[in-house]
């Protein structure tokens, strides 16, 4: 008897404890997790009945220091709305509102006439001091709501890569870019967990904040907005420069993947992105367009040759300023002969003839299996919407032709985020990493979930990265405009890309008016903290890539190094 009234004792003890522990974290869900949200219950009440409440997570840019600066966030005001059923002198009122807000006189008179109606807006986003001097009119059929609307701080900045917030049908939802990736993290939906305190609710409060189903919060970008700004105002001043339809590119960081800058011009205002004429300014052309990108590819083509042994910076070739394929000629990008160089010179003086070269010293299944492990012809896996698959689909064919372009940028098109991974592998060691433009999630409930560097197969082994930098370094000392960018004390890796852009519409062939030049680099060239790719579509009165973006590329570059105090590697 004494045994079992003891076990039962106990088990009251236990009982007693799991009610004690699961009130007090239901207390700190509805004091401390939920406190905002009932703080934002009691001003629904002056919410206007034609709007939902509205609620979503923050977007947050990160300063090299840490500090987060806001991207996109809520902000709160007030709307005018007229009950015209009870309006009585419409002039007498829209000329005491008239001299508080700026306000559409036939809009207002259009809707006071409606004498059936109860509920008309008239006027939105009203500030707070605005609000008052209206309520104080004490206006009979007049009246102020609380309202809440998604705000942009930083307005055009990164605009490509955020997105906006707009309807979908009559849903309020991202549309575009991060908005629209990660709908299910900063999409707050309207529910009735705080209405009630049953166990039950508990546990699935419990469970919520476990769940990485269910997270949602704030994210937190890898985007440097200090270097976002000087990246997309450079970015403008060759789209103006150059007449140009599109200036883009990526900085990246090589040995992690993190996305510093992302940029596109022309961009938009997302705070008034319904007065966008050109909705096309929406999408983000550095994931989900492909490109052939010319001479940039022929860095890769050969660090595969490099990297199998087939051919070293010293391997000559007698180059006659053509290769016949197919009974389809291919040329240098001048038709001239150079005679016997070496694979230094192929990049010096950007010989397609040599890249040919280096691409049959392999054979065509060992040249398309490197193709396929830089990352092309799959997606990146970017936390960005829409993304581009790469078009390499007509290597699958083994005509020579088509692998004899390919070695050099032709036949082939890839997004720009493709190409900027792949071409990380020659910075950082010969490593795929994966890119990623979002670091940290703020979570609302329970633990902040954080995105780590993730490698996804080695492609290049270590000694062929420092190999082809050191190429490319020689590239830019002595090649690149004659050596003029030549840096005292940084190396700085680099090449140029022209290529003739493909005919739209379906049509087969290119493009003779149209071309895309195409840049990219890294520094320090051993030891490479950033790289960028720059790419320019449809430039006028400029015919290479050298002459458009050697300049910019450089300006980016030593930006860069200066605000990051990289130390000297010379």
């Amino acid at each position: 008897m004494k045994d079992g009234f003891s076990f039962r004792i106990r088990i009251a003890f236990i009982l007693i404890f799991i009610f004690g522990a699961v009130l007090a974290t239901r207390l700190f869900f509805v004091q401390v997790v939920h406190s905002g949200d009932y703080k934002e219950l009691a001003s629904r009440q002056y919410v206007a009945p034609s709007a939902g409440y509205f609620d979503r997570g923050a977007i947050f840019f990160k300063r090299k220091d840490g500090q987060l600066i806001s991207a996109a966030t809520i902000k709160k005001g007030f709307l005018l709305a007229i009950n015209p059923s009870t309006l009585t002198n419409t002039e007498n009122a829209l000329e005491k509102i008239s001299a508080i807000v700026k306000i559409n006189k036939d809009t207002f008179t259009k809707s006071a006439a409606k004498k059936t109606d109860t509920y008309e807006e008239v006027a939105r986003r009203l500030t707070n001091e605005e609000a008052d001097k209206i309520k104080a009119l004490k206006l009979k059929g007049v009246d102020v709501y609380s309202e809440s609307w998604r705000f942009y701080p930083a307005e055009s900045l990164a605009s490509r890569i955020i997105g906006f917030v707009g309807f979908n049908g009559d849903v309020l939802e991202g549309r575009y870019g991060l908005e629209k990736y990660y709908e299910d993290i900063l999409g707050k939906k309207e529910d009735d967990s705080g209405s009630t305190n049953s166990f039950a609710q508990i546990i699935m409060d419990i469970k919520k904040t476990v769940s990485e189903d269910s997270l949602k919060g704030d994210i937190i970008l890898t985007i440097e907005p200090e270097v976002q700004s000087f990246f997309e105002e450079t970015l403008d001043g060759v789209l103006n420069k150059y007449s140009a339809e599109m200036a883009g590119g990526i900085i990246i960081e090589p040995k992690t993947g993190k996305i510093l800058a992302m940029a596109t011009v022309p961009n938009f205002n997302p705070n008034s992105y319904k007065d966008t004429k050109d909705i096309s300014v929406f999408i983000n052309p550095g994931a989900q367009n492909v490109y052939e990108m010319g001479s940039i590819m022929k860095p890769l083509t050969l660090a595969a040759s490099l990297d199998q042994g087939k051919i070293t910076p010293k391997t000559t070739y007698n180059d006659k300023g053509f290769v016949i394929f197919n009974n389809k000629r291919i040329e240098n990008y001048d038709g001239k002969a150079r005679g016997v160089v070496d694979m230094q010179e192929v990049l010096n003086q950007s010989l397609n003839t040599g890249a040919v070269f280096a691409m049959q010293q392999l054979s065509k299944d060992k040249f398309l299996e490197y193709i396929k492990n830089y990352g092309f012809g799959e997606k990146t896996g970017i936390d960005l919407p829409n993304e581009a698959q790469g078009l390499i689909s007509n290597l699958d064919s083994g005509r020579d032709i088509e692998f004899a372009t390919a070695s050099f940028g032709q036949g082939i098109a890839v997004s720009p985020i493709e190409m900027a991974s792949a071409l990380a592998t020659l910075a950082n060691g010969g490593i795929l990493m994966k890119p990623y433009v979002v670091e940290r999630i703020k979570a609302e409930e329970g633990l902040d979930k954080n995105f780590e560097p993730q490698e996804k197969r080695r492609v290049l082994k270590p000694e062929t990265s420092e190999a082809i930098s050191r190429m490319l370094v020689n590239v830019t000392d002595k090649a690149l405009m004659g050596g003029i960018y030549k840096m005292d004390h940084y190396t700085v890796a680099a090449k140029t890309g022209t290529a003739q852009s493909i005919k739209l519409g379906g049509g087969k062939g290119y493009n003779e008016e149209g071309y895309i030049h195409t840049f990219f680099g890294y520094a320090p060239g051993f030891d490479a903290k950033f790289l960028t790719l720059l790419y320019l579509v449809k430039p006028q009165g400029v015919k290479y890539a050298s002459h458009s973006l050697s300049e910019p590329f450089m300006n980016i570059t030593k930006f860069l190094l200066n605000y990051y105090q990289i130390s000297p590697d010379r």
